[in-house]
């Protein structure tokens, strides 16, 4: 096996190479980031019910979602149908998470939109062409919906490329894919679906069995900061991404506050957890991991304290990130 010394030495190494081979690639149209923009915005303009697949790594998850929206509220259902059922409701912002064989809730309040297909953020701007080119593809068909492929190349190699298949009617997301090169690292696609159709309210409600049986609550509280009001900054970021927010939050089965600093280079997301390195809980050993599909995980310590950076980048910019991180003085 592959030492985790020798994984960061060839990291470092390719780092130094991927300046000079940095794709020099035009400016995206405005069209092609008005498909973009149309995306964005479709998950507030459209009602829409049906099935979904996660594909990654010879995994293959199936999910449901029904998707309401009005004048004064957006309101989801995503159930996860394959494994151990996952059931998460959603009324704006607000999330309550069910899982039905600990008889387990929690509540949170999202921070990022990032649920396929919700997963530009909103508003939308034109950050994203500083650090991908996109380019209008092809017409395919997804679900029986004529659909506008775009495809997102990469500026440098601090980051994946990806390819959205956009309802040419609708502008919303049917399928989507991240990729290295020609390989498909993670892909979400619809199996099945409804736009516009009528979307009755109890479907968006908890069944009888959740609302009679007890359940343990429990709330994940997150508290916003204002920037640089946490102890901790990231010295040295990567081109392209910036910070998002700074949080503290109790996580599930942490036994303290851990500090949070989010990022994002307009379709990326990356989080450094900052929290003590305690003898008593069970701790990750430092080096790199990957969970599933695009999602690469750094554990670092320094001092008496754990870093663990996440994201859906490669490792080498999971690193630069997760090794910037100081403590201030």
């Amino acid at each position: 096996m592959i030492s985790r010394k020798i994984i960061a030495l060839f990291l470092l190494l390719a780092f130094g190479f991927s300046a000079a081979f940095a794709q020099e690639l035009p400016r995206s149209s405005e069209s092609a980031l008005n498909w973009l923009k149309r995306m964005a915005d479709a998950p507030r303009r459209h009602n829409y019910s049906g099935t979904f697949v996660y594909y990654a790594d010879g995994h293959i998850e199936t999910s449901r979602i029904v998707h309401k929206v009005d004048s004064i509220s957006e309101r989801e259902r995503i159930e996860v149908l394959d494994g151990s059922p996952r059931i998460v409701f959603r009324n704006n912002d607000e999330m309550k998470c069910y899982l039905p064989d600990s008889k387990r809730i929690y509540t949170e309040k999202r921070w990022f939109r990032k649920f396929f297909p919700d997963i530009l953020p909103q508003p939308f701007d034109n950050v994203i062409d500083e650090n991908y080119y996109v380019k209008e593809d092809r017409l395919e068909r997804v679900t029986d919906h004529q659909c506008q492929v775009l495809t997102l190349t990469p500026r440098d190699s601090l980051r994946h490329g990806h390819q959205f298949w956009v309802d040419v009617e609708t502008g919303l997301l049917l399928k989507a894919a991240v990729v290295n090169g020609s390989e498909i690292i993670e892909q979400f696609a619809f199996a099945q679906l409804e736009i516009d159709g009528e979307i009755h309210s109890d479907s968006l409600k908890p069944n009888q069995s959740m609302v009679q049986e007890e359940w343990k609550v429990t709330d994940l509280i997150t508290s916003f900061l204002k920037a640089g009001e946490l102890k901790w900054q990231i010295m040295s970021l990567p081109a392209g991404f910036k910070k998002l927010v700074e949080m503290k939050r109790n996580l599930a089965e942490k036994p303290t506050l851990v500090d949070h600093i989010a990022l994002s280079d307009g379709l990326a997301t990356v989080s450094v957890f900052i929290e003590p390195a305690t003898q008593d809980a069970p701790a990750s050993p430092p080096g790199f991991f990957t969970s599933r599909g695009a999602i690469n995980i750094y554990v670092r310590i320094l001092g008496d304290y754990k870093i663990t950076t996440v994201g859906e980048v490669p490792l080498e910019t999971i690193k630069l990130i997760g090794d910037s991180v100081t403590k201030k003085d």
